[in-house]
């Protein structure tokens, strides 16, 4: 059976759970002094720990076994993407990303942006919850929101992609991307990256993909090209 995971990132200089962790160890599952569990900083370790103090409000713990593992895959995946209107669509997509496997997330702002503002708080919880379920160690970053043409000027020692509808030469992302290498994918908002933006990614270094014949929603285009680059390693 599967042990439950506490998030604990601060683990290695504080061994206090933090308040709502703690609180679901001993008040939900109601565990005990002596008890041991299963805790992960986010930073790719997991802990073997036992606990000397079951309070809700301050459950102390001593590390039993440490252990690193693996990320699971050898490249880094960040998707950028444009939030939705309906913020629980990319939540949604932010939790299935991270189950799969992706390292860093980056919201952007475009010309067709439907939303200017996230709650980087309330994601993050989707991320945490999300990692935990999925048994890993991981917890991808998560990036404030931030102009695409900012984004697209930053430097990015892997493979660079916008994803977009515009009819205009574009390749498959399954027969253009090179296995093994670190990878940036652009996805815009429901209403597409602009002319001028995809004029302005592929002056930066950016190739311009397809993800199939489907015109597809921004968070199953996300989800898609996530997936894609984990079936293709």
């Amino acid at each position: 059976m599967e042990k439950t995971i506490f998030f604990t990132p601060d683990i290695l200089s504080n061994v206090e759970l933090p308040i709502e962790e703690g609180q679901h160890c001993v008040k939900v599952l109601r565990k005990k002094e002596g008890d041991e569990i299963l805790l992960t900083d986010g930073k790719g370790f997991f802990y073997d720990a036992e606990i000397i103090q079951a309070n809700p409000k301050h459950c102390v713990v001593n590390i039993l076994n440490t252990t690193e593992q693996p990320k699971g895959w050898n490249f880094n995946l960040q998707i950028a993407f444009a939030p939705t209107k309906n913020i629980d669509r990319i939540e949604w997509f932010a939790e299935k990303a991270t189950e799969i496997g992706v390292d860093r997330f980056t919201p952007i702002l475009c010309q067709h942006s439907e939303r200017k503002e996230i709650k980087s708080q309330r994601i993050e919880k989707i991320l945490v919850s999300a990692m935990k379920q999925s048994q890993k160690a991981l917890l991808p970053q998560l990036d404030e929101i931030q102009s695409f043409s900012k984004l697209i000027k930053q430097d990015f020692d892997g493979q660079k992609y916008i994803a977009h509808c515009h009819p205009q030469q574009k390749e498959l992302l399954k027969d253009i991307y090179k296995k093994g290498g670190n990878v940036l994918i652009l996805i815009g908002p429901e209403g597409d990256f602009s002319e001028e933006e995809v004029k302005e990614a592929i002056a930066n270094g950016f190739r311009p993909i397809s993800l199939g014949e489907s015109r597809l929603r921004t968070e199953t285009a996300a989800l898609v090209a996530c997936y894609t680059i984990h079936i293709l390693n």
